[in-house]
């Protein structure tokens, strides 16, 4: 991802125009409104007479507009009701007192509304106060994209849903520790405000871990477990239990790398023109299920050489349907940009999804793109690292 797309390039902040920010009733529309119902509300109101009082019913017509109206709206609203049932009752007649009380109750209906939408509007002021701080702690303690390392560069998307309903716990990380790079892109199961804490102990647990562990295997265990202890927390809170789906890849400087797949979606492989799934048979339970599994996860390689691409996603992709309900074809897409640079893959992704689903997402997406240079790149880099500071860089002809 590249700064115009956010910073660090991770993304997902609502813009002026776009889902996530407030919108309300246009001036045509409310003067459309205004106009239409008071015009046949008061040509009945003069066919009836004096004898069935008809104007008082637009009492109602403010409480409409507070609900999706500004205060001015509103305000103009119930204004201009008063002024129709004034209006009224003093060119069709009839009894004083009646007339009196339809204004009484009008102006204390009109005030009543106003009261309501300034609440409305302060209380969804709160609510997208909370959702944007929810999803701008999630963007915080996620890495900024791109990363490189001796083995990878890892660019990507990662764009949250800033609903407090439909927030999700998708998250990712890349470290570059002393056995090769850890890749980790993972997915808490069910929504709101809750799964992210399931996946901040995710996330802590795999940084800590990360470095310090040469086996994948005891990696996942201790994903497992953080998991494990986060759902016994949760609980005496009344909170559910949630499971993770995770992927991990372990990244050498060989052609084949490890993976353990946690009930995850593979990964793509994109090399040569080519886009496929990488088959990983041993796709094991989801974290927080290990106790309902008598089947360890499996260490699984595949062949990750030197200029291919691989592609991680959450379910935020794979699961995107259009407006007749179908599945975005993540697959089909793929094989069709396997000639993308990986640089613009995930900006390519992201632009095609917001078309497809018409800029309407209802889950957290996250993707990353791994890119593995060329082995003379590799090597040429290894070298650049390797000359002694102060010597001369022959190739480049500078001083570094």
């Amino acid at each position: 991802m590249r700064d115009e797309d956010g910073l660090g390039g991770v993304t997902g902040a609502p813009r002026a125009g776009e889902r996530g920010a407030r919108a309300f009733l246009s001036t045509p529309m409310l003067v459309a409104w205004l106009l239409g119902l008071t015009a046949v509300i008061v040509v009945l109101d003069i066919a009836t007479g004096a004898g069935i009082r008809l104007a008082p019913v637009l009492i109602f017509l403010p409480a409409f507009i507070a609900g999706v109206g500004t205060v001015r709206q509103t305000v103009a609203a119930s204004v201009w009701v008063s002024l129709v049932v004034l209006g009224s009752a003093f060119y069709i007649g009839g009894s004083f007192t009646d007339s009196l009380i339809a204004m009484v109750f009008t102006a204390g209906f009109g005030a009543l509304s106003v009261i309501g939408c300034r609440y409305r509007i302060h209380r969804d002021e709160e609510v997208t106060r909370l959702r944007s701080a929810a999803a701008a702690l999630q963007r915080q303690l996620l890495r900024p994209l791109p990363v490189r390392t001796e083995q990878v560069v890892v660019d990507g998307a990662y764009q949250p849903v800033e609903e407090d309903s439909m927030v999700g716990g998708d998250i990712y990380e890349v470290a570059a520790s002393p056995y090769g790079t850890r890749v980790l892109i993972a997915d808490v199961q069910g929504k709101g405000l809750p799964a992210i804490g399931t996946a901040f102990a995710v996330l802590g647990a795999f940084r800590e871990v990360a470095h310090r562990e040469p086996a994948l295997t005891m990696i996942v265990d201790t994903l497992e477990s953080a998991v494990t202890r986060h759902n016994y927390f949760a609980m005496q809170t009344g909170e559910p239990e949630r499971f993770v789906t995770a992927l991990i890849i372990d990244i050498d400087s060989g052609t084949k790398v490890q993976t353990v797949n946690c009930g995850h979606i593979p990964p793509y492989l994109l090399r040569a023109g080519h886009a496929e799934p990488v088959a990983l048979p041993g796709t094991g339970v989801p974290l927080g299920l290990g106790r309902l599994s008598r089947e360890p996860h499996v260490v699984e390689r595949f062949a990750f050489p030197h200029e291919a691409t691989l592609l991680l996603c959450t379910d935020g992709v794979t699961e995107a349907r259009d407006g007749n309900g179908d599945f975005y074809p993540l697959g089909a897409r793929l094989r069709r940009w396997a000639d993308v640079p990986p640089d613009r893959l995930a900006a390519t992704l992201r632009a095609d999804l917001a078309r497809f689903t018409g800029g309407n997402p209802r889950d957290d997406i996250a993707v990353l793109v791994l890119h593995r240079e060329s082995a003379r790149q590799s090597v040429v880099r290894a070298a650049d690292r390797a000359v002694p500071r102060g010597r001369v860089n022959r190739r480049a002809g500078t001083t570094p």
